[in-house]
């Protein structure tokens, strides 16, 4: 394996703001985002800066809780677990720097240390992180380690992965796991505890995003053509729903399933918010009845796709990611540093109206603790 695990204790030192002034214009144009990511349930995200990494909650309003900046090239992926002190964290330095692309750091905020650092030959692309897992994304393999012991728990081959796609459920009963297969617009799902594999037909063309719902009983994908959505049951590969985004191509960034499993939201470069409505009968599909695990792998079509049920328009310029809030609201993260939180109604749809917009560098930061693990 082409993986190096070493142990180590205050690898290196984040220094705290100073939150008695709020930032200089200056610094706040010296301040670059390079990545954004929700937590697992939307009530939090964090930020990778060019100076190092801020974390917000946003539960019942926007606010930061942590900033932390090591004064060096900062970090090109961020990862937080819940509402946790553990974060997982990717340098934007060069290969022999502190903060090299090619490692993880396992940050641990209330120690205030490093507790672990994860070494491999390539570049790191993206991180997940669950209460039993640390999944480490590169170009063509996927590392599964054991949360508590850091060991190599399942190695995955995929085809070319440039965008690090990946996602896994959060649910302490269950361990699924979804990423590209060996072909383009193929989803190979493993469900971790049972060692059983499921390959997904999921589109013609390449894999855009794809997510799970936190059960991981849904997963939805998106493909590069970008006019589709497909709802499928993460089990046994069938398609549930098609949901249209629009007839032109287009790349979609992000898209979200809501935790009652209502609603899926999607954003894309075309500068639109959209809201689908799932159908009631996915809600009711009982997974205990369906077919097994392994069977079949090319699902039939089953309805016609949908347009979305719910709009809200947002700069085109701007990369979004989304989330769900309380009840029928949509949160939405931009690179540009921008917050949104939108409402939808659930009888009508329509445009939504916006509810906060505030650039959360611009927030102080609170002091406030994150919850230990």
């Amino acid at each position: 394996m082409n993986s190096m695990v070493s142990t180590v204790r205050g690898i290196f030192t984040l220094s705290k703001s100073d939150t008695s002034n709020s930032p200089s214009d200056e610094a706040k144009s010296d301040l670059k985002v390079l990545s954004v990511a929700w937590n697992q349930e939307w009530s939090g995200f964090i930020v990778g800066t060019n100076r190092g990494f801020n974390v917000y909650s946003c539960k019942p309003m926007i606010k930061k809780s942590i900033s932390r900046e090591p004064h060096e090239s900062g970090f090109k992926v961020a990862e937080m677990l819940f509402l946790s002190n553990l974060f997982a964290l990717v340098g934007n330095g060069y290969n022999n720097s502190e903060y090299p692309p090619n490692k993880v750091f396992v940050w641990d905020d209330h120690r205030f240390c490093c507790l672990r650092e994860l070494a491999f030959k390539s570049e790191v692309i993206a991180v997940k992180l669950t209460r039993e897992h640390i999944v480490v994304v590169l170009k063509q393999n996927i590392y599964v380690y054991t949360f508590n012991n850091l060991k190599v728990y399942r190695l995955i081959e995929t085809l070319m992965n440039p965008k690090g796609l990946c996602c896994v459920t959060h649910v302490e009963s269950k361990a699924v796991l979804a990423c590209p297969g060996f072909h383009p617009g193929q989803v190979q799902v493993h469900n971790l505890r049972r060692n059983v594999i499921k390959f997904i037909k999921a589109h013609d063309s390449a894999i855009a995003c794809m997510t799970f719902t936190l059960d991981g009983s849904l997963l939805a994908t998106a493909s590069t053509k970008g006019t589709l959505i497909r709802i499928f049951n993460a089990v046994d590969g069938t398609l549930l729903q098609e949901l249209r985004r629009g007839m032109e191509r287009a790349e979609i960034y992000n898209v979200a399933i809501s935790s009652n499993r209502k609603w899926v939201a999607a954003s894309s470069e075309k500068g639109t918010l959209h809201v689908f409505r799932l159908r009631p009968d996915i809600l009711s599909f009982n997974l205990a009845s369906s077919s097994s695990f392994m069977k079949g792998i090319l699902p039939k079509y089953l309805y016609e796709n949908e347009r979305s049920f719910a709009q809200f328009s947002l700069p085109a310029s701007t990369k979004f990611i989304v989330g769900f809030g309380s009840e029928n609201t949509v949160l939405l993260l931009g690179i540009d540093g921008s917050f949104r939180r939108c409402k939808f109604d659930q009888a009508d749809g329509g445009q939504m109206v916006e509810l906060e917009h505030k650039y959360f560098f611009s927030l102080q930061e609170t002091g406030d603790t994150m919850g230990l693990m």
